[in-house]
């Protein structure tokens, strides 16, 4: 996620890359920013890198969090923090920060290509400068908003894991294309591009999707007789759950 936002960030011009200082434990994952970002700086250490920081996003996974902020120490001291770890709660990061200038926040990958969705939400010590920051940095790497904490498990269940249930549909339409004859890089092509373009066409119309779905159906026609096939296999059911169970894993993330 860290990537992704970096990468997004860069490309909008929101933040320039000599001004990012990661620190990176994983030796691969420093060779990935060393040929991708070669204008960014390697930090050594948390401590060294958030000590010139003004803003620091910690995109870790919610076990590490607490390990992070010790060893940064005293340095976090006065900085806007912005974690991206699922399920950690504002109240959680207060004291391992020692403060309250915290925006804990919610994105997903598809901010790689500047179409993301980001939620966020902010602690007492946020102020109205450091929300507009984070709106405009979110902002230029697709959708952002502030919501209220208590939907943060259920936004990070939906749009936080959603890229990966998108893919396994699309992947899923692809695959029945093959099963009807398509060649395997046409299928994929026209998958994508399908979901691509109805999601675009949601967005832009302002239509319910269902009022779209149903101008598809046409009485006895093929559309139906699909859509007869996804609600008998249970596909409506199966995202639901998906969104349902995510969502349940962020709060035990959150408690344990």
């Amino acid at each position: 996620m860290g990537r992704a936002l970096i990468d997004g960030m860069t490309a909008a011009g929101v933040v320039e890359a000599p001004a990012v200082c990661v620190v990176e434990p994983n030796p691969h994952s420093r060779v990935w920013w060393q040929e991708n970002h070669p204008s960014c700086r390697i930090g050594e250490s948390i401590s060294e890198a958030i000590a010139g920081a003004d803003v620091v996003i910690l995109a870790v996974k919610p076990d590490v969090v607490a390990k992070a902020a010790k060893e940064g120490g005293s340095a976090w001291r006065g900085r806007l923090v912005m974690s991206v770890a699922a399920g950690i709660s504002l109240a959680k990061l207060t004291p391992w920060f020692g403060g309250d200038r915290l925006i804990r926040v919610m994105p997903n990958t598809p901010c790689l290509v500047g179409q993301g969705a980001s939620a966020y939400c902010c602690a007492p010590g946020v102020t109205p400068e450091d929300r507009a920051l984070a709106q405009s940095m979110l902002s230029a790497v697709g959708w952002a908003g502030e919501v209220d904490e208590k939907l943060m498990d259920a936004v990070t269940g939906l749009s936080g894991s959603g890229p990966a249930y998108v893919c396994v549909a699309i992947e899923a339409l692809a695959d029945g294309g093959v099963l009807a004859g398509l060649p395997r890089d046409l299928a994929l092509t026209l998958a994508t591009q399908t979901v691509l373009g109805t999601a675009m066409m949601v967005a832009q119309t302002g239509q319910h999707p269902a009022a779209l779905k149903d101008a598809v159906a046409s009485p006895g026609g093929t559309t139906i007789a699909g859509l007869r096939a996804l609600e008998q296999n249970g596909v409506r059911s199966a995202f639901i759950e998906a969104v349902a169970a995510a969502s349940d894993r962020s709060r035990e993330l959150g408690q344990s």
